[in-house]
C-alpha cells in the first residue's frame, strides 16, 4: 500500500505544481505581450497560450478527484459528529462502520457510472481502435475546445478518482473493524511548528516547576517563599 499511498501523493502534488506554474506563465506571457517593447512584443504574440487555461482546469479537476480519496485515507475531510460522539460505544462503532460502508457504495456506484460514461463517450471506440478491432458504428466521440484531446480521457478522472476513493474508504472501514481506530487530522495543525524551539517564558516556567518539585515545595510555598525573595532584591 505504500506505494500507492506515495503514488496517490506525487501525483497530486505534480498536478497542483504543475497548473501553479502554468497559471503564471499565462499571466506572465499575457502581461508581457501587453508590453510596447519590439521584439520582446512580437516574440510573446507568437506564443499561443490559448489552452493554458483549459489545461489548468482539467488539472485541478484531477487534482480534486485524488485528493479526496487522499482526504479519505488522512482523515481531512470534516464531518459532523456531534450526535455521534454521544452515542455508547457499541452504537458509536455501528453508526461510523455505516457511515463508512455508505461512502464506499456511493463512490463506487459514481465510478461505475462515471466508466460507463467515458466508455461510450469514446473510450470503447480508442481501444478497438488501438486493439485493431472492428469500430462498426461506435462513435469516436468529441474533443475539447482548445487542446483538442478526446473527452473520454479528461472525463477518466472520474471513475479512477471514484474508484480509489471507494476503496480508501473500504481500507478505512477495514483497519477501523480491526483496530478501532480512524485516521485523524488536527485542522488547528501547522506543518513545522513542533520543529520550533521553545519560547523563553516556557523554559522558565517549566525551569521553576522543576525547582518548586526538587525542593518538595507545594505551588503556594514555593509562590511564598519566592516572593519574599524576590522583594528582598528589589529593595
Amino acid at each position: 500500500m505504500k506505494f500507492l499511498d506515495r503514488l496517490e501523493e506525487w501525483l497530486i502534488a505534480f498536478l497542483i505544481g504543475g497548473a501553479t506554474l502554468l497559471i503564471f506563465a499565462a499571466v506572465a506571457h499575457r502581461y508581457l505581450s501587453g508590453l510596447s517593447i519590439p521584439g520582446l512584443q512580437d516574440w510573446m504574440l507568437s506564443i499561443n497560450m490559448s489552452w493554458a487555461q483549459e489545461l489548468c482546469i482539467i488539472m485541478f479537476v484531477w487534482m480534486a478527484k485524488f485528493g479526496a480519496a487522499y482526504g479519505v485515507r488522512t482523515g481531512i475531510h470534516v464531518g459532523v459528529d456531534v450526535v455521534i460522539n454521544r452515542m455508547d460505544e457499541a452504537m458509536h462503532r455501528r453508526f461510523i462502520t455505516f457511515g463508512l460502508l455508505a461512502g464506499a457504495f456511493f463512490t463506487g456506484s459514481i465510478a461505475y457510472l462515471g466508466g460507463h460514461f467515458v466508455w461510450e463517450n469514446g473510450a470503447h471506440y480508442a481501444f478497438y481502435h488501438t486493439l485493431g478491432l472492428d469500430v462498426g458504428d461506435v462513435p469516436e466521440g468529441p474533443t475539447t475546445p482548445d487542446l483538442e484531446w478526446p473527452t473520454w480521457m479528461v472525463y477518466s478522472a472520474i471513475p479512477l478518482g471514484s474508484s480509489l476513493m471507494c476503496f480508501r474508504f473500504l481500507q478505512v472501514a477495514y483497519n477501523y473493524w480491526r483496530t478501532g481506530d480512524l485516521p485523524h487530522h488536527d485542522h488547528g495543525h501547522v506543518d513545522g511548528m513542533d520543529d520550533q524551539q521553545p519560547l523563553m517564558g516556557d523554559m522558565l516556567a517549566q525551569g521553576e516547576e522543576t525547582d518548586r518539585l526538587y525542593q518538595g515545595q507545594s505551588e503556594a510555598e514555593w509562590k511564598k517563599s519566592h516572593s519574599k525573595t524576590q522583594d528582598k532584591r528589589g529593595a
